[in-house]
């Protein structure tokens, strides 16, 4: 480790992109503690390539946080807990409201408590709704149309409200599509249930899936079906890892955005995993989904230009053959 590198806590760091923010951490030489619930996380991912110390417990346990605050010298944190299907979020919002909320409520009392007022949070471009303007920039209106949007725009307002009364510093990364895998093949997306189009289409090459739906074909967009923001998730951890020196040297609390700017179709998704594969992948189509919007691009300019983000791998056919090589290996 670097000298005067501190102790970083990262909430969720056993889930997808936590597991590369750790990574990225670890690289940048900074020491790591990971809070999990395992309800997602992978604890085989954690103890065999991360190596970094596990406390299995949930941000909503006070006394869990009181304790690992006064036996951890930690610097701040990056939080990852949170649950993210937007479908089970409109079936079951309780549940959501109280992991993503509350459990973020208490976890922001038991850092103030402790005097550690560095937060790196993971938000999420559902906290805009359906898009008025594309790119998307961070002064675009906030109007989730979902209550998993929904329960991270409130934690974004209950950040704005710490800062003003406790001095408590944050930053907010407002993501597009996560995706791809650490190019080193150490790490990659393994969601169960998995929701992703990339993982998705991929394991449909694999023979794990008979086939990939394809919901809407009659979008406004150039081939009809549904336009997104990938953005590869080693350029994703690299952002978090520039938000946190940004906050340490004294940073005042801002949101980005992380997109690349520009959007590729399930069409063009499907024919890059295609090729890149060489397999032939069986597409269904069927119908919309309620709350897709046709497009979500954003724009990434203010995260360059304040925290001198420079994103590596913006092709889409980077971004699945790092999947797909993490795939391979996953499932052989």
């Amino acid at each position: 480790m670097s000298p005067g590198k501190p102790t970083i806590l990262v909430t969720g760091g056993a889930g997808y992109i936590g597991s590369h923010a750790v990574l990225a951490l670890k690289r940048a030489g900074y020491e790591v503690v990971i809070l999990d619930n395992l309800v997602y996380g992978h604890r085989e991912l954690v103890e065999k390539v991360l190596d970094v110390e596990l406390i299995v417990g949930d941000t909503g346990d006070r006394p869990l946080l009181d304790k690992l605050f006064q036996s951890h010298d930690i610097a701040a944190v990056m939080h990852f807990s949170a649950y993210a299907y937007v479908g089970e979020s409109v079936v079951d919002p309780a549940k959501y409201y109280r992991n993503n909320v509350v459990g973020t409520l208490t976890l922001l009392e038991a850092m103030c408590d402790a005097s550690v007022k560095k937060f790196v949070f993971s938000s999420t471009c559902a906290t805009y709704g359906v898009p008025n303007v594309v790119p998307i920039p961070e002064d675009h209106p906030q109007k989730p149309i979902n209550p998993y949007g929904n329960s991270k725009l409130m934690v974004e307002q209950i950040l704005a409200d710490f800062d003003v009364a406790y001095d408590f510093k944050s930053v907010s990364f407002r993501y597009f599509n996560a995706a791809g895998a650490d190019p080193s093949g150490l790490l990659g997306e393994d969601h169960n249930p998995e929701t992703h189009l990339i993982p998705l289409v991929l394991l449909a090459a694999l023979g794990k899936r008979e086939s990939i739906s394809v919901f809407g074909t009659d979008y406004p967009t150039p081939d009809g079906t549904c336009v997104r923001d990938y953005i590869h998730v080693s350029d994703l951890a690299d952002a978090h890892v520039l938000g946190l020196e940004y906050l340490l040297k004294g940073g005042n609390s801002e949101a980005f955005n992380l997109g690349n700017g520009n959007g590729f179709s399930v069409k063009e998704v499907i024919e890059t995993a295609k090729q890149v594969t060489g397999r032939d992948i069986k597409v269904v189509e069927c119908d919309r989904r309620p709350g897709d919007p046709p497009a979500l691009i954003g724009s990434g300019d203010k995260a360059r230009k304040i925290l001198g983000w420079q994103p590596q791998y913006s092709a889409l056919s980077e971004i699945i053959t790092h999947a797909w090589q993490w795939h391979q290996k996953r499932h052989q």
